[in-house]
């Protein structure tokens, strides 16, 4: 694994969360005035951890978040860590699992990729895929909306999707992917070794990645809008996944 920029952690769960994890801390910021009882976790834990503890005014923190809802608590984090394929090929095998992996392509909003983050760790998804170029990394408004989640889900960034596609096929998963002319997600069986591609919010999968896909899958719809927010669709489709390699007994 390697570092890839420095980044903040912004709001309360999400700093617990990376105060119980292995993440490096460098420092914690806590607004000054703050009721005790609203962040005593937080700083127990930052001294179980040794950590500097700063109060600052709430303008500091405002500016070192650009204005987000940061709820009085920010820390200083090292640069989040990205996984290797082989990574999360690992994750899968620790839990004597057949790997389940999504690949995001070109995903642009770091909203929609804290979503599906948060969604993936809940229903177990082993790893995350997503290209180096135009697309969002792991920003601290994609750990804030994962709500923790980031701690748990690697995300591997790759250079090029489609040739980590193959990769993936040659080491015996199976791609399916999402377009209006495939089959019912709802139909989808994810047992085995299984990768979802979910496309970009505007363009959907390209074309080159669709063609590597070993099958598509749609989400029907009858209402006026013919469209799903990324993550929506990424939830949809997960839990599909999820199902039926999980079902009711």
């Amino acid at each position: 694994m390697k570092n890839e920029n420095t980044d903040f952690i912004i709001g309360r769960h999400p700093a617990v969360m990376a105060l119980k994890s292995d993440q490096e801390i460098n420092k914690v910021f806590i607004q000054s005035g703050l009721k005790a009882d609203a962040i005593s976790q937080i700083i127990k834990l930052a001294k179980e951890r040794r950590l500097v503890v700063s109060n600052v005014p709430k303008n500091k923190l405002d500016l070192m978040t650009d204005h987000q809802n940061h709820q009085g608590v920010v820390l200083a984090v090292a640069a989040y860590q990205y996984a290797t394929i082989d990574d999360l090929f690992d994750n899968a095998a620790s839990r004597s699992e057949d790997p389940f992996f999504l690949i995001l392509d070109e995903l642009e909003d770091p909203h929609n990729l804290g979503s599906i983050m948060r969604t993936a760790d809940a229903a177990g998804v082993h790893g995350i895929i997503i290209p180096r170029r135009r697309a969002v990394g792991l920003t601290s408004v994609v750990a804030k909306t994962s709500t923790g989640a980031i701690e748990h889900v690697p995300v591997a960034r790759v250079t090029n999707l489609v040739q980590t596609a193959k990769e993936l096929q040659e080491r015996g998963v199976w791609l399916f992917g999402t377009d209006m002319k495939g089959k019912d997600y709802r139909t989808w069986d994810a047992h085995g070794a299984v990768a979802l591609v979910i496309g970009n919010e505007g363009k959907g999968i390209s074309s080159l990645l669709k063609k590597t896909c070993d099958e598509m899958l749609t989400i029907p719809m009858i209402g006026h809008v013919q469209s799903l927010n990324a993550s929506v669709a990424a939830s949809l489709l997960i839990y599909q996944g999820f199902n039926s390699r999980h079902p009711l007994k």
